[in-house]
């Protein structure tokens, strides 16, 4: 098996998507490539020597150079560097890519549905950003599952894909919504699944990625609705950061 080794990144720019989350742009010029949904680590070393490693969903299509998105965690060891005091020109450490289980590749045509919470969207995101790069004909549906509609993660992106005709977009706010709001606004539960997800039988490629518990009632809702549980690929992400 080979071994993935440690190698500098340089940021070459960031996005700002919300209060508390930021895209970093990366330049790794030992970067082998990667699939959408897979993920890599990040290592930082203080002046002291004390070191903090976290892992971070790869946010790029692979045709589009390398990105991650972190949502800056008040207790954590890393989020808060990375999203507040980082920038362009420093460097950091990282490894990768990591994982072969989630991931999608362009050359399944087969309806394909996301369902994220909070900064689960951000693998998600990158199979959405390669369907659109290698124009697949697979159609997707995502749902998306924030607290508030200011939480939203890659909001004018996903505005944008979802006035094409194979990308469609389902929001559900769970602790406030906006005046005029349309969209849902409770959790997601196999109530709002059954009037958003693919037919069981579409043979559909599922990928669900959030905390825990999120996926959790998810992937129970879905296997409700009749889905094979062996056909739903779940992501979970812990309280660090």
């Amino acid at each position: 098996m080979n071994r993935v080794l440690w190698q500098i990144a340089e940021v070459t720019g960031a996005v700002q998507e919300t209060p508390t989350v930021r895209t970093l742009i990366l330049d790794a010029p030992d970067w082998p490539g990667h699939r959408a949904g897979q993920h890599l680590d990040v290592r930082l070393t203080a002046e002291d020597g004390y070191q903090a490693q976290r892992s971070y969903s790869i946010a790029s299509a692979p045709e589009d150079g390398l990105a991650v998105t972190v949502e800056r965690l008040d207790d954590g060891e890393a989020s808060p560097y990375l999203v507040d005091e980082l920038r362009k020109g420093d460097r950091l450490e990282l490894r990768g890519p990591i994982g072969g289980y989630f991931v999608w590749d362009g050359d399944d045509n087969r309806p394909v549905l996301l369902i994220a919470g909070g900064s689960g969207i951000v693998p998600l995101m990158a199979m959405i950003r390669h369907r659109s790069s290698v124009e697949s004909e697979a159609p997707f549906r995502l749902l998306y599952s924030s607290r508030t509609y200011g939480d939203v993660i890659y909001r004018e992106e996903l505005e944008r894909l979802a006035a094409e005709d194979w990308l469609e977009v389902f929001h559900t706010l769970t602790r406030a919504q906006p005046q005029g709001w349309s969209g849902y606004a409770r959790r997601i539960d196999a109530e709002l699944l059954r009037e958003v997800a693919w037919p069981p039988g579409k043979n559909a490629a599922v990928f669900v990625c959030g905390s825990t518990r999120f996926v959790d009632a998810a992937a129970d809702g879905l296997v409700q609705l009749g889905y094979d549980p062996l056909s739903i690929k779940t992501e979970r992400f812990g309280a660090t950061g």
